[in-house]
């Protein structure tokens, strides 16, 4: 049964209300994407702060330029699976990588990134990036070299001070 205008009206302020919040939306077209996929995606995806959303290409564009984001409906064909991050800029796209790493149907159209429209291209090697968690323990541990390498150094001096000294006492005599 085909979904009245106030539907329509309704799914295009949900999807505008989504959109506003957004770190990064990954558009992928689903041909062969099965209800497991869906399922497997959505458990996933809820873990991660990430919400993935099939919406009719016309409802989806409109949305979009609600949210004031332009993206054309000619860079998005097919059926359309919006994957929407809003806590991290990459795991939506580390999310839907991994889904289309062993399916052929499932491609990657392009996405929104710091507001606009970015290619393939882009989010793939959006993919490839660490997370913020990630970026945060390497920061941590860059800091943190520095200090154990101070704090192993001193250790150093002072194992070799305890080594002179044995050494000298094991040199004398007993008294």
């Amino acid at each position: 049964m085909p979904k009245t205008r106030a539907q329509k009206e309704t799914i295009v302020s949900e999807l505008a209300e989504k959109l506003a919040r957004i770190k990064s939306a990954v558009f992928t077209s689903i041909s062969g994407y099965t209800m497991d996929d869906a399922n497997a995606l959505r458990a996933k995806g809820r873990v991660q702060g990430v919400e993935a959303v099939v919406a009719k290409k016309t409802l989806l564009v409109k949305a979009l330029e609600k949210s004031n984001l332009s993206v054309s409906a000619e860079d998005l064909q097919g059926s359309i699976l919006t994957t929407m991050g809003y806590d991290d800029e990459v795991t939506a796209a580390k999310l839907i990588a991994g889904l289309i790493k062993d399916r052929e149907g499932i491609k990657i159209l392009g996405g929104i990134l710091e507001g606009r429209y970015v290619n393939a291209d882009m989010i793939k090697q959006l993919a490839t990036l660490p997370n913020k968690e990630e970026l945060y323990a390497k920061v941590v541990g860059s800091i943190n070299a520095p200090i154990s390498g101070f704090v192993n150094a001193l250790a150093g001096n002072l194992r070799n001070l305890v080594y002179v000294l044995n050494a000298v006492k094991d040199t004398k005599p007993n008294t």
